[in-house]
């Protein structure tokens, strides 16, 4: 076929014993793409967001006019991406025993590689049809599938993000009143200290006048705002420790098993533990995966090269590890780990120390899923 001549579709067989159903979300319309047993056509059907009675009304017909052709009634698999929704839908669906649903990461999914190509809600939902076929079949690496977290396992990781999200908003402040200060010839104000209001009552300009009143009011407002973030720090800081410290069955919770090593605290140990050690893995290369610290090599004839780290898994626990392995060199300056590192470096003479930090970061993390499952405890590592 030449490059100039539109595609023949072939013939989809669909004999895997199922209806195949891709959901294409958006906040107004859902996009419900189908494929039957008995029909090569896929058919479309458009439900209104968010409304669950429709789509298993959908769902109901599809299963009807499927009985009707083949005088069977059909169970349903279907597909979605993970997005904006979250995990609701797929918990609604589960509940019923003729769904069998899945969330698919969408950047595992082989799509076209031309510079320009065409992108529409209808082509991705055939899109996922096809590749929700092919996982059915078991063909190997096709996409990845992700896995859905307990309601009890989701709502953990919300004390560690929403105290990213205040710290970053902390900073904010400070820099902003900080900026305020810097404008009027005031370089030595610090915001975060216990006595920021008396010492900005003290503050005088460059020019040796007292702060203008509204931009003392403007600077006032931010320390209420300053304070209450604070506030709310030191609370979700509090329900945190408590969560570290709770135990199951009279043995100690995984967090807490990795606050007994030395250079790791309370953040770390609470990010660790609820963005990635609470999950199952089968063997050390999942679980650098997930973190996206795999490598990924580029080989293609005479050309092998390394690209670096995949990048791929859950950004949080990658970063945290990331500065974790850098503490790591401070804290536990005699443990295995520390020592592979510092022979590495010396032989590179000095150099590529960010590269063998990472390489770092993937072995510690390794080795703390080894120690928080299995009891592996690492080798030289200060407790």
């Amino acid at each position: 076929m030449t490059a100039d001549q539109p595609e023949a579709h072939a013939a989809i067989r669909v004999d895997l014993g199922a209806i195949f159903v891709s959901l294409e979300l958006s906040k107004s319309t859902w996009l419900v793409t189908s494929l039957s047993p008995g029909s090569e056509k896929m058919s479309r059907h458009t439900v209104v967001g968010g409304d669950i009675a429709g789509l298993f009304a959908c769902f109901a017909e599809l299963r009807k006019k499927a009985q009707a052709r083949e005088s069977k009634l059909y169970p349903l698999v279907v597909i979605q991406e993970s997005g904006l929704d979250g995990f609701w839908i797929a918990r609604v669906l589960d509940r019923e025993d003729w769904i069998e649903s899945h969330i698919v990461d969408a950047a595992s999914i082989a799509v076209s590689r031309r510079r320009r190509r065409a992108k529409t809600d209808r082509i991705d939902g055939e899109t996922l049809i096809r590749t929700l076929m092919a996982y059915r079949r078991g063909e190997p690496r096709v996409c990845s599938m992700v896995r859905i977290p307990t309601p009890e396992e989701e709502d953990r990781r919300r004390i560690g993000r929403e105290r990213k999200a205040l710290v970053a908003e902390r900073v904010l402040h400070v820099n902003r009143i900080k900026g305020l200060l810097f404008s009027q010839g005031i370089r030595d104000y610090e915001p975060l200290r216990r006595d920021r209001r008396a010492r900005l009552e003290a503050l005088r300009t460059g020019d040796g006048r007292a702060l203008s009143s509204h931009i003392k009011a403007q600077i006032c407002r931010e320390l209420d705002r300053l304070e209450l973030l604070l506030e709310q720090i030191k609370t979700v800081e509090a329900e945190r420790d408590a969560l570290l410290t709770r135990q199951t069955a009279g043995t100690p919770a995984p967090a807490a098993m990795l606050l007994g090593i030395k250079g790791i605290g309370p953040e770390f140990a609470a990010i660790l533990h609820s963005e990635g050690l609470f999950r199952h893995f089968d063997n050390r290369r999942q679980i650098a995966a997930y973190a996206g610290l795999a490598p990924s090599p580029w080989q293609s004839g005479s050309i092998n090269r390394e690209q670096g780290v995949s990048k791929a898994g859950n950004p949080r626990l990658r970063s945290t590890m990331v500065q974790l392995a850098w503490l790591w060199l401070r804290n536990q300056p005699d443990s295995t780990l520390t020592r592979w590192f510092q022979k590495r470096v010396t032989r590179n003479g000095g150099r590529l120390k960010k590269a063998m930090i990472v390489a770092l970061a993937r072995k510690l993390l390794v080795a703390l899923w080894k120690y928080v499952t299995a009891g592996v405890v690492i080798e030289g590592a200060v407790m």
